[in-house]
């Protein structure tokens, strides 16, 4: 590897320009090329990092075609239905890769990516980035250290948010089982995989229940149309997951054409937004879209020597993407709110206070509460030293097993043995 990094970018949307962001932040690093194929999104890559024209390419497959690869590592954003295609071709060539979660929206893709990363010697980092969180961390260090002694059961809860969910999970790219994957795989992965990460112990069974319970033709409003520009006003007022109040009232009408605006349009005026909701599939009522993945679930899980944790993911939250945990000791009980942890001492009933993220750092449009920080200062760090990796393949597949046979458990509605999932 030369004195300095080079990185490819493959799928240059909203997770590509990020990591394109945080990359160029490193003067020893390069971005030496992107494939993509959307024509604006490439170039928003391309101009920021300077990639010249014959390193920016409309599909990954020709960077296959040349002689030699054109860089240490490759980023993988694409869709999660390319993530195997991808990673395994780019891993014969030799890059390092980091891919974005999830691994693949099946258990035999992941061990397939994982098998030809091992086979062909390249480092696989995948983008578990809330394991680099100062939050997280602060909470793996206190259960370390013994001061909440055994740890008994723990609880974690993930507002997904009610916009956020109608943006991604009944509007937009994730909606639907068979252009993304199920919900636990596609959002929740990260709890699954926190829990698994403070605890530190071998998952044994797992039970799920949830469902596609509101976001469904028959609770629409009465009176309201297929898109929301032509719903009547009185009813597309009263509705809080209304397009026009996402897109245009609350955020193009103030000027705010960040995510998710960005997302349905690559206009940054208020007419380019609403035309958007005219013709995109953003502007579709909630009620009325072909969506499929559930907007409620809960995990119940039981570890190696009787510890239990219980998960919740709910679409219906005001909290701005905030996980809340509550983790019980044998001599101490932790509480979380995504910003602030305090632990509550048995022995001499003290209270303590630890304030492991400054007042809203956490919000869903600022890089995951550090953790997109995080995660590339980690993989640099690695790829230069071959230091080992918080999310790593082994670490990956074991949480996303949890995640396949949670689901399996929601649709079979029976508790799942992890011994003998998917073996």
């Amino acid at each position: 590897m030369s004195s300095k990094l080079s990185i490819v970018i493959i799928g240059a949307g909203n997770r590509g320009q990020t990591f394109c962001r945080l990359l160029m932040n490193h003067a020893d690093v390069t971005i030496s090329a992107v494939a993509e194929v959307r024509d604006f999104q490439r170039k928003l890559i391309a101009d920021a990092a300077g990639i010249p024209a014959e390193r920016q390419f409309r599909d990954y497959r020709e960077l296959l075609e040349l002689p030699e690869p054109v860089a240490d590592a490759a980023v993988i954003t694409t869709g999660d239905a390319l993530h195997c295609e991808v990673a395994c071709a780019l891993a014969e060539r030799g890059y390092q890769l980091l891919l974005e979660k999830p691994m693949a929206p099946t258990f035999a893709e992941c061990r397939r990516i994982a098998d030809c990363a091992a086979t062909h010697h390249v480092s696989l980092c995948i983008c578990h980035v809330l394991r680099y969180t100062r939050y997280t961390q602060a909470i793996k260090q206190i259960i370390d250290s013994g001061e909440l002694g055994e740890i008994m059961n723990l609880e974690h809860f993930e507002a997904v948010v009610y916009w956020h969910q109608a943006h991604s999970y009944v509007r937009g790219n994730w909606r639907n089982e068979k252009l993304s994957s199920f919900m636990l795989l596609a959002k929740s992965c990260h709890d699954i995989d926190l829990i698994c990460y403070w605890l530190g112990k071998k998952c044994l069974r797992v039970s799920s229940f949830g469902s596609l319970s509101h976001f469904r033709k028959e609770h629409s409003p009465r009176g309201s149309a297929p898109r929301c520009l032509d719903c009547p006003e009185e009813v597309e007022r009263n509705c809080p997951y209304s397009a026009c109040k996402i897109y245009l009232r609350d955020r193009a009408e103030q000027n705010e054409f960040d995510w998710p605006v960005d997302i349905i349009t690559d206009g940054r005026d208020v007419e380019s937004v609403r035309q958007a909701l005219r013709d995109g599939p953003y502007g579709r009522c909630v009620y009325h879209c072909d969506n499929d993945v559930v907007d409620h679930q809960t995990v119940n899980l039981e570890f190696e020597g009787g510890v239990t944790a219980h998960f919740t993911m709910s679409a219906f939250t005001h909290r701005n993407g905030l996980r809340q945990t509550r983790i019980c000791g044998t001599r101490g009980e932790l509480i979380g709110d995504g910003e602030t942890l305090t632990v509550h001492r048995f022995l001499d009933d003290s209270v303590r206070t630890i304030q492991a993220n400054p007042a809203g750092s956490v919000d869903i449009n600022d890089g995951h509460g550090g953790g997109d920080y995080g995660l590339v200062e980690h993989w640099i760090s690695s790829l230069r030293d071959g230091s080992s990796m918080l999310t790593g393949a082994e670490q990956t597949l074991d949480s996303h097993r949890i995640v396949f046979a949670a689901e399996e458990s929601r649709r079979t509605r029976k508790t799942v043995e992890l011994e003998s999932f998917e073996k």
